[in-house]
């Protein structure tokens, strides 16, 4: 006589975390990633509140920095890891088997926004641990609105991550996201303040959502204010990433 042996799949909320588990230590593994999550993030902290320049207005240095650079580190995480580890994922395969598999395609996106953001809450605690060592005195009483404004810039920077890996091949990918990390930290508003730069740029870069990120944390942590304007262009940036997404990515090279 012989038994069969029936097996079904684990619950989709089962198979999303356990996806999230696996992605979320692929993040934290890459050192390149650290690197550009942590390691420079921190360095960005630390010169820019000890260096005189530029000028940033009559507050406090490390309190205008410091909401800038806990947007660079979501850029950092949600953009350009992402966008790298899906341009090579797609690239090797992985998401066609992936896609094919219990957990699903849909399944596949919620696990890498659910690991992106979890990955995120550990850097995110790194960076305002040592800026509030540094003298950091956030507005607590707005910490709520600003977590909002990191959903936000979440969700904005992880559909454009996507949106970019869905379409170039891998080695592409990997050069443009850096590329534009490093422009976006340099002159898109988000760790040094759009009203910073001249007045001619400022009238552009304001509608990035690297400035929009930075402003939109800057206004409740610095000045106590909603930032209705940053969340509207952050909403704005995210949607059309995410149709721009849905209707181009490529599951395959």
């Amino acid at each position: 006589m012989t038994t069969a042996t029936t097996t079904t799949a684990a619950p989709f909320a089962g198979r999303v975390l356990a996806q999230a588990r696996f992605e979320a230590g692929i993040l934290l593994r890459n050192g390149e990633q650290m690197l550009v999550s942590i390691i420079l993030p921190l360095m960005t902290l630390v010169g820019l509140t000890l260096a005189p320049f530029p000028d940033l207005g009559e507050h406090e240095r490390i309190d205008v920095v410091a909401p800038g650079v806990l947007g660079l580190v979501v850029m950092s995480t949600a953009f350009t890891g992402q966008a790298i580890q899906t341009g090579f994922d797609r690239r090797y395969g992985v998401l066609r088997y992936l896609g094919t598999t219990p957990l699903g395609r849909g399944g596949l996106l919620a696990a890498k926004g659910v690991a992106v953001a979890a990955v995120l809450v550990l850097q995110l605690a790194v960076l305002a641990a040592v800026a509030v060592a540094m003298g950091w005195r956030p507005q607590l009483a707005w910490l709520p609105v600003a977590i909002l404004t990191l959903a936000l810039g979440t969700w904005c920077f992880v559909a454009l991550a996507l949106a970019l890996a869905g379409v170039l091949r891998a080695e592409a990918v990997l050069a443009l996201a850096n590329l534009v990390w490093v422009l976006l930290l340099a002159v898109g508003g988000v760790v040094i303040p759009a009203t910073a730069l001249h007045a001619s740029a400022d009238a552009v870069v304001r509608w990035l959502p690297s400035a929009a990120l930075g402003d939109g944390l800057r206004e409740p942590l610095l000045h106590g204010g909603l930032p209705l304007l940053p969340w509207l262009v952050l909403v704005v940036w995210a949607a059309a990433a995410t149709v721009l997404a849905a209707r181009t990515f490529r599951w395959s090279d």
